[in-house]
């Protein structure tokens, strides 16, 4: 028989500067106004969401993944010195075969960015993902993102020959 998969949840985790909060739909109100610049979404093809639908999503990711093979962690950023909420970074866990895969990402209000809050918190993140035994860590970044493949390299994760929808696929493996 085979021993059921433990399922992977977001806990609060420290950097020097900010608390990565596990998300909840309560942050929907104040991340809407963090996240409500189109500049956010340039290489996304998106919109700023409402604070309907950002509460609406965060309802969704609150409640998990349908798939017990997939965890969602979602963490919203709150900055120590402020108090404020300053973005999110979230890790898409699979469990593949006989180890854990997570797939992450990471966006910072415009307000808040050029200060380094994207890889702070972007490395505690796959610090955490790292200490829970996630083997493989991947982000897709746009070609054009300069600054998300700095938050990459300031994470630990270099990138690879591999595409994903156009976008480069950069990782880090924390097996040996």
């Amino acid at each position: 028989m085979e021993a059921a998969k433990t399922r992977l949840e977001a806990e609060p985790v420290g950097s020097p500067r900010l608390v990565l909060e596990p998300l909840a739909v309560w942050h929907a109100e104040e991340m809407a106004v963090v996240l409500d610049s189109p500049e956010l979404h340039r290489f996304t093809g998106t919109r700023p969401d409402t604070p309907d639908e950002l509460r609406a999503r965060y309802e969704r990711l609150v409640a998990g993944s349908p798939d017990e093979l997939v965890d969602w962690l979602n963490w919203a950023l709150r900055v120590r010195e402020t108090g404020a909420l300053a973005g999110t970074v979230q890790a898409t866990v699979s469990h593949a075969g006989s180890g854990l895969v997570a797939e992450v990402a990471w966006v910072v209000g415009v307000p808040w960015q050029h200060r380094g809050f994207a890889t702070e918190a972007a490395r505690a993140m796959v610090s955490w993902l790292a200490d829970k035994h996630v083997e493989v860590i991947d982000a897709h970044i746009h070609p054009d993102h300069s600054a998300s493949a700095g938050v990459a390299r300031g994470a630990g994760l270099e990138p690879t020959s591999e595409t994903h929808h156009g976008e480069r696929v950069w990782r880090r493996s924390t097996s040996t």
